[in-house]
This record gives C-alpha cells, structure tokens and sequence, in this order.
C-alpha cells in the first residue's frame, strides 16, 4: 500500500489497478482492510480501528482515495463529495482515437443499468437519470493513443468511462465499454491523478499501471 499522504484526520493512498476499495459478495481482501491494519499497527490501537470512505474507484482504475480517520472527518468529506465545491478531482484517460476538440465540456443525464452493473448517457434528462459533467483536454498522443486529463464535477456511477464513450472514445482495456482487448493486470488506464481539498492541499499520485501487491 502506497501512502500519499496522512495528517491527523484524513489518509490519502494510491490504489492499484485491480484492487477493491470496499467489501462486496466476494469476500476479498480491500483496500480499506489494509489501511485498517495500517493504522492499527503504527498507532498501537487496540480493538477494532475506523476507516470512513467518502467517495470510491471503480475496481480496474488506479489512483488517489481518501478516507477518513475520524467520524468528524468523515461527516465533512462526504459532504464536500456531495456538494463538489470543495474538492477538484483530475483524472487521466488512455484512449483509442484523438478526441475531436482539444478540449470541451460534456453533459449527460446517466442512468444505471442494475442487472448489468453498466451505466448509459443521454443528451436529455430521462427518468432516474443524473445529471453528469466533466472537461477534457487533449495532453499527448502516441501512434496509437492519446492521453486526455478530466475534470470530474460530478460523481456517477463509470462516469468518465460511460461519457468519453459518446465521443466513441474508448479508454484502453476497457472492455464493458468498448474497447476491444483487456490489459495484462485486468485494470484500465484510467488513473485519478490529483485531488485539491478545501484546505488548499494537492495531493498527486503516481500513474496508471501499477498492480496490487499481496
């Protein structure tokens, strides 16, 4: 487990392609038993430890998750997720084709698919769709990809995956949403790169790729 950075009410860690953030019907190991075991040993902490997590990634991206140590903490992060205004959140997609703008903002009203854990855009609300918005910008290409950096506002359910879509841009390994060949680690390139807080302190993590260590 990587730590980005930790204060007294908050941890940030940089978590890997592949790993899960929350227990679900797998039973697995997750990210937030490790930070658990983390706390528990540094600070000698007896009994059963607090983690709270505010947001979460899907389970094949990588990068920045925060979470909270205290239940303080944890009231005040989910709300400042909830209300966007105090958190700026910077992704980084690997994708198949050239996006047709060098930059440009994309609304949608998503709404989820339950029994195939797959989320869909429309360009007008429809009933139990959310509203979603992000930017992107056009860093770099390669021969064969491009790079492009997103500014999340809002938070939905494969939000960036579902929207670059529409602009039949498909993130590399992404195989739910078109792209047609998985990565070797079964992640995507998709990486949350930087996070601002309201405190003014930018936390940055390090690039797509890597794996979880067990």
């Amino acid at each position: 487990m990587e730590i980005l950075y930790e204060d007294n009410h908050i941890i940030a860690v940089n978590k890997a392609c592949g790993e899960l953030v929350q227990s679900d019907i797998t039973d697995e190991r997750t990210l937030v038993d490790e930070v658990k075991d983390y706390l528990k040993v540094k600070y000698n902490k007896p009994g059963n430890v607090f983690v709270g997590l505010p947001h979460r990634l899907d389970r094949p991206t990588s990068g920045i998750v925060l979470l909270a140590k205290t239940g303080k903490a944890l009231e005040r992060l989910n709300l400042m997720f909830s209300t966007r205004n105090q958190i700026n959140k910077t992704y980084w997609a690997v994708v198949n084709k050239r996006p047709p703008k060098h930059s440009d903002t994309l609304e949608h009203y998503l709404k989820k698919k339950q029994d195939k854990n797959k989320s869909y855009a429309y360009p007008q609300p429809v009933p139990d769709g959310k509203y979603a918005r992000l930017t992107y910008r056009h860093v770099a290409s390669l021969e064969r990809y491009h790079l492009l950096e997103i500014d999340l506002f809002t938070g939905r359910h494969h939000q960036i995956r579902v929207q670059l879509g529409t602009l039949n841009l498909r993130i590399k390994g992404d195989l739910k949403y078109g792209f047609p060949r998985p990565n070797k680690n079964k992640g995507i390139h998709l990486h949350a790169e930087t996070g601002v807080y309201s405190s003014g302190k930018k936390i940055t993590g390090n690039h797509c790729g890597r794996t979880p260590q067990r």
